[in-house]
């Protein structure tokens, strides 16, 4: 065989076994199985470059360079997050990456989110927005007024549950997300037991943030449903010790005075029959079912048990409520538990 075509075999060889080797070779190592690639809206390639050093994933960074450029990776980035597993090939990165082929991320709200804060701080530990641009927005009302709510009442749009939203997902797009989240939970059903208490679903939700403040037992939330319901039916105020923590801004307050009582604010529902302006926590939907379907009883007041169990005891008049009040007081008191 002449020597110039076994240079050009050997040339052919070569350059096959380099192509082979730069895109279908093994080229992202990660011990664990997985990790993920976040690029930013506005990134250019070498932020993406810079990142996947950061990572410490590829076990060859030139060739990884080479197919991305072949391929017009540089010139179409598309923010997201982005899972890389171990053994991938640089055409398989590149492949997700130039077609913004994200993995979703599960975003999971509890109840235990009481202020607008707390929730832009938590949804920001999700999303690529942080939590001033996402506050921001929540306290927007032109941006919370085309879901049907206001600063005060948004919290209520936010059911609690586990959703699976794109990292990159702007605030406007996951308030509306969350919106049809909120009215498919708020059925036909629901909405019915709504009208039946003669309030709107928004006003069963406030409700239901007092009740879920009130008590974490499930077994007793139709029950204390029941008595805001009998004190906003007769016109009683309801005298929430939890939305004077709300409106203190002290939730880990355990002993309520006759001082709290004074604060100026429309949350305190000593002060101001009815409900207040807005949640005072994101309710779960056990609450909000409880309140829908709230207990009928003649009960107007009700008082922790003293032996804090977390139960209450429920009174229909004043003075055998005090009686309650007074036990609990001094457990606290023998408990050294003053504010």
């Amino acid at each position: 065989m002449p020597v110039v075509l076994i240079a050009l075999l050997v040339v052919a060889l070569v350059s096959g076994y380099r192509h082979y080797h730069a895109n279908y070779a093994s080229n992202v190592s990660l011990p664990g199985g997985a990790a993920y690639l976040y690029v930013r809206a506005g990134a250019d390639f070498t932020e993406v470059l810079d990142s996947l050093r950061s990572l410490q994933v590829l076990k060859d960074e030139h060739t990884f360079i080479s197919v991305a450029a072949r391929k017009g990776y540089p010139d179409n980035i598309h923010s997201g997050r982005y899972k890389l597993s171990d053994g991938m090939n640089n055409r398989q990165l590149v492949h997700i990456l130039m077609l913004g082929m994200q993995e979703p991320v599960r975003l999971t709200l509890s109840g235990n989110i009481r202020t607008n804060r707390r929730l832009a701080v938590l949804l920001s530990r999700y999303i690529q927005p942080d939590s001033l641009a996402i506050l921001q927005a929540l306290n927007d009302t032109l941006r919370t007024t085309p879901c049907g709510f206001t600063p005060a009442t948004i919290m209520g749009m936010f059911i609690p549950n586990t959703y699976e939203v794109y990292w990159n997902i702007s605030v406007d797009a996951l308030l509306q997300r969350m919106k049809k989240e909120y009215d498919v939970f708020w059925n036909a059903s629901r909405r019915e037991k709504a009208a039946a208490m003669q309030m709107t679903p928004q006003e069963v939700v406030t409700l239901a943030s007092i009740v879920y403040e009130e008590s974490l037992k499930a077994d007793e939330m139709p029950r204390i449903a029941g008595v805001y319901v009998n004190r906003l039916r007769r016109g009683i105020p309801l005298q929430a010790d939890p939305t004077l923590k709300y409106a203190l801004g002290n939730f880990a307050l355990r002993r309520v005075l006759t001082r709290h009582t004074a604060i100026d604010s429309p949350y305190n529902t000593y002060k101001h029959a009815g409900l207040p302006p807005g949640p005072i926590c994101v309710p779960p939907p056990v609450a909000i079912d409880a309140a829908l379907d709230f207990e009928t009883h003649p009960y107007l007041y009700f008082c922790a048990k003293a032996d804090f169990s977390g139960y209450h005891n429920f009174s229909r008049t004043l003075a055998q409520h005090n009686r309650y009040a007074r036990e609990y007081q001094q457990a606290l008191s023998r408990n050294r538990i003053y504010r």
